[in-house]
C-alpha cells in the first residue's frame, strides 16, 4: 500500500492504549509515519484522531481543541487512581440526594482549579507521575486552570451519576468526578469514560 496522508478517526476500544491502536494501524496499513492526538487511558473509549503521513505536522495544533465526554462515576467511593481500576482508598454510604447533585455539579461551569492526579503522564522533574506512584511516590502538584465549558448531568441512578462535558485540553475528567464528590461530601471515583469529539 502507498503512503496515506491524513486523518484516521478510530472508535478506541476498552484495553487498548493509544500506541496499540497505532501499532494496529501501522501493521494493516504497513504506514511508518503515523501519530495520535489526546492519549486515551486504556479503559476510557472512544474517538481517537490518527494522523497518517503529512497530516502529522498538525499534530500540536489538533492538541490545542476542545474535548468532549461523556462518564460514569460513583458516589461513596474514592481510589488511588481517582477511577475505579485503582486500589480502593476509603468507602462510606452516601446519603446524597438528586436534588443535591443537580445543585453541585453546575458549580464546576467555567475556569476552575485542578490537581493533576498521581497516576497521569504528567512529568515532574523528568519523570512520567504514574512512574512515581506506581514506586509509592507521591509528590507535590500544583493545581492548574483548566475550562469546563458546559456539563450536563445525563442520568442519576444513585450511587451513581452520568454526565456529558465539553472542556480544555489538559482536563482530567477523573479529577472532575473525585472534585464533584469531594464537594458532595462523600468522594467519588469515575467508572467509564467515553470521548465524543
Amino acid at each position: 500500500m502507498s503512503n496515506l496522508n491524513g486523518v484516521l478517526l478510530i472508535d478506541k476500544p476498552k484495553k487498548f492504549t493509544s500506541f496499540d491502536v497505532i501499532a494496529v494501524v501501522r501493521r494493516l496499513t504497513g504506514q511508518k509515519k503515523l501519530g495520535h492526538t489526546g492519549t486515551l487511558d486504556p479503559n476510557a473509549t472512544g474517538v481517537l484522531p490518527v494522523l497518517l503521513g503529512t497530516a502529522t505536522k498538525t499534530q500540536d495544533l489538533i492538541l490545542n481543541h476542545d474535548k468532549s465526554y461523556t462518564s460514569e462515576f460513583q458516589l461513596g467511593k474514592t481510589t488511588d487512581t481517582l477511577d475505579i481500576w485503582g486500589t480502593v482508598t476509603g468507602e462510606c454510604e452516601s446519603s446524597v440526594t438528586e436534588e443535591q447533585i443537580r445543585r453541585v455539579i453546575p458549580n464546576f461551569t467555567g475556569e476552575i482549579e485542578q490537581i493533576p492526579p498521581m497516576y497521569s503522564a504528567l512529568k515532574v522533574n523528568g519523570k512520567k507521575l504514574y512512574e512515581l506512584a506506581r514506586q509509592g511516590k507521591e509528590v507535590e502538584r500544583e493545581a492548574r486552570p483548566v475550562q469546563i465549558l458546559d456539563i450536563q448531568i445525563e442520568r442519576i441512578e444513585l450511587p451513581r451519576v452520568t454526565f456529558s462535558v465539553s472542556c480544555s485540553k489538559g482536563t482530567y475528567i477523573r479529577t472532575l468526578c473525585y472534585d464533584i464528590g469531594r464537594r458532595l461530601g462523600c468522594g467519588g471515583c469515575m467508572e467509564s469514560l467515553l470521548r465524543t469529539r
